[in-house]
């Protein structure tokens, strides 16, 4: 998966197209990926506790990693992830500007 938690991400398609956020979850088993302010969904929630108050929460949910893309840094628009070999290590890179993407 070529999406890391800290990414930001613009969502290619469905009900939040053109939303950006940030990547606060990446759940590569099932694709998918947690993105700040995307997929918000109503959940009921129970008192758990004595004095704990229940009601209705606001929360994101998965969204699948294909309906997503990484913002590039420097051109700011929504680019494919490439990679660079340097040394020993492995580099994202934007694939518009060539530009590092950040770890």
């Amino acid at each position: 998966m070529k999406l890391r938690k800290g990414d930001n991400v613009k969502v290619l398609s469905g009900n939040d197209k053109g939303k950006t956020g940030e990547v606060l979850e990446v759940i590569p088993k099932l694709n998918r990926v947690i993105v700040k302010g995307v997929n918000i969904r109503k959940k009921a929630t129970k008192p758990r506790k004595a004095g704990e108050e229940g009601g209705i929460i606001s929360k994101e949910f998965p969204v699948n990693a294909s309906k997503l893309a990484v913002v590039c840094p420097k051109c700011g628009k929504a680019v494919k992830v490439g990679y660079k070999v340097e040394g020993d290590s492995k580099v994202r890179i934007c694939r518009n500007c060539k530009a590092e993407l950040k770890k």
